[in-house]
């Protein structure tokens, strides 16, 4: 037993110190990252995600919390998820919704997939910026993206890390939206 809750420590202990690493590494594109999504809302545009693996599961979660509500209420903002299916892929989801001036935000959870990469294409075609979540030796997306695009390197490389970091940048996002919107939210 003693020796099965150190190794569950050891979990808590090791997402800690990603935090505080990741606090420093990644407060500046976040921060970058936030402005081009702020951009994007108030001048009518919309942020698109898509992902792979866990990045899948997460899409659909930061479309709801910016078309519904983070932490305090606001007017929706206009997001939507894309999913990869038979019917149509992510580029061609892309393809048909895009519009100059929206957002395109990729959760990269297991490397970039062929369907993400096309995405990506797509929306560069579309004259859309990109916002890439991926593992920091991920590194064929700084090939993919452009001088307007931003890349959030999660200094890791293990799938339960970098899933709970990529959750905990979408927080990050949504609240730093949200004080760009409406300014410093009041105690209680």
């Amino acid at each position: 037993m003693l020796m099965l809750e150190q190794r569950i420590q050891q979990q808590f202990y090791e997402a800690a110190d990603l935090h505080n690493l990741a606090a420093q590494e990644m407060a500046r594109p976040l921060a970058l990252a936030a402005e081009l999504l702020a951009a994007c809302i108030t001048a009518g545009g919309k942020l698109m995600v898509v992902g792979s693996g866990v990045g899948q599961v997460l899409a659909p979660v930061m479309s709801l919390l910016l078309s519904g509500r983070f932490e305090r209420d606001r007017p929706p903002l206009a997001a939507l998820s894309l999913r990869d299916d038979s019917v149509a892929s992510l580029a061609q989801q892309v393809a048909a919704l895009a519009q100059p001036g929206d957002l395109l935000l990729l959760l990269d959870g297991e490397g970039p997939s062929q369907s993400l990469l096309d995405a990506a294409h797509a929306a560069h075609a579309a004259e859309l910026s990109l916002v890439v979540m991926c593992a920091a030796s991920r590194t064929l997306w700084r090939e993919v993206l452009a001088e307007t695009d931003v890349l959030l390197a999660v200094p890791h490389e293990r799938a339960a890390r970098l899933s709970e970091l990529q959750l905990l940048m979408l927080h990050a996002l949504c609240d730093a939206v949200d004080l760009q919107l409406m300014g410093e939210q009041e105690s209680p």
